[in-house]
């Protein structure tokens, strides 16, 4: 039996986590669940879990939740933390969406627990960090994000998988929903179009993502910490019908790929129960059914963050953190109507060419960077709200 702590326990990655739970009762119990600010859909979640503690980042969803179950019922940030680093926890599952998911995924680092990654926004901040201190604990840091569990899956084993037998790797994207669409037409993209992903079922914020395909450009700083690669042996393939999730091309010719249908309940169970796997009874993957598999290069001049994304790998130190910041804000401005869907690139764009970056040497310089970055975002997404009204 291991003990699992969920952080986003109410988004797309904390339900299917808790669906695998409930798969398989004799082998997972809850014992943590963190959320944002949905009580009610947490609330459903006790009911079924039981879980020792929960909390709320938003104080005021904590009262309410709080006047209504039997557990204690933290918020804040802290509280966050604390779930994150519960005693009883074997396993924390990262998937709170953003850099909100960084310090506590640190902080079970630091208390040694099993590490299953969904949030890649904690190694896009903070990579070197967070891997200098999972080798110091030695605590397992297995990836849930689909491309990278296919990585992890393909290159088990391997004692050193940036060894010089691997000629480059290769992340796959959907597309996203608006890969075919001219871009003269992308200034009036709403929300719902841009949220309306072909094959996964996501949070809005991820969606937006995809859409832009900043996405696959925080991936790639991902894998880069993951596996020791240099960037230019990761490379991005669009392949809209997501069944393969990446591949690796050996010296030799070679390549292997890791397939499967696009379901995060795959990845998941992959990490809960590794080495081992687990029996999920999905239905099958059908080559037969899903007909041709296609393969083209990313078109990175009307998806420009993947540009900004691969800079700022290349700068270092606090630039990734910058990018990352300067996106959620844009991408936060967007979703409420305050600036239009290319306005997303061009806040990014603005941010990072403005920032003069710092070593990203402590968690304090990661997070200022973070904060520098979304004073300015929010400054020029002032500006350009304030010109279209």
């Amino acid at each position: 039996m291991k003990n699992i702590v969920v952080l986003g326990s109410t988004g797309s990655i904390g339900q299917s986590t808790l669906d695998i739970v409930s798969r398989f009762p004799e082998r997972f119990r809850v014992v943590g669940m963190a959320a944002g600010s949905d009580w009610r859909r947490l609330e459903k979640q006790i009911q079924k879990f039981r879980p020792l503690v929960v909390a709320l980042a938003n104080e005021q969803a904590a009262t309410q939740l709080a006047s209504r179950v039997d557990i204690p019922v933290l918020y804040g940030e802290k509280g966050v933390i604390d779930v994150a680093t519960l005693a009883e926890g074997d396993i924390v599952v990262s998937g709170i969406v953003g850099a909100a998911g960084l310090a506590p995924t640190w902080m079970a680092i630091q208390n040694k627990k099993t590490i299953a990654l969904a949030n890649k926004e904690t190694l896009v901040i903070a990579g070197e960090l967070i891997m200098k201190a999972v080798a110091k604990t030695g605590i397992p840091l297995i990836p849930i994000d689909s491309e990278h569990a296919a990585l992890f899956q393909i290159l088990d084993g391997r004692s050193d998988p940036s060894s010089t037998e691997i000629n480059r790797v290769i992340l796959t994207a959907s597309g996203g929903p608006l890969i075919d669409m001219p871009q003269r037409l992308k200034k009036a993209i709403t929300p719902a179009q841009a949220t309306a992903h072909p094959t996964w079922k996501m949070g809005a914020k991820i969606s937006v993502d995809s859409a832009t395909l900043i996405n696959k450009g925080l991936e790639k700083i991902e894998a880069h910490w993951l596996f020791g690669l240099p960037p230019d042996r990761i490379e991005i393939m669009v392949h809209r019908q997501s069944m393969m999730h990446a591949m690796v091309e050996f010296v030799d010719g070679s390549v292997l790929a890791q397939m499967a249908r696009p379901d995060m309940r795959i990845p998941i169970a992959g990490a809960l129960f590794y080495p081992e796997r687990a029996p999920l009874r999905l239905p099958p993957l059908r080559l037969e059914q899903v007909g041709a598999l296609t393969f083209e290069a990313p078109n990175k001049k009307a998806f420009p963050l993947l540009i900004y994304a691969e800079q700022a790998l290349k700068i270092g130190a606090t630039a990734p953190a910058v990018l990352n910041a300067a996106n959620e804000e844009a991408v936060a401005a967007f979703l409420a109507r305050r600036i239009d869907f290319l306005a997303i690139p061009a806040v990014v764009k603005r941010v990072l060419d403005g920032h003069q970056s710092w070593p990203a040497t402590s968690l304090e310089a990661v997070l200022e960077a973070d904060r520098w970055a979304r004073l300015e975002a929010k400054r020029h997404i002032q500006k350009r709200a304030h010109r279209s009204n």
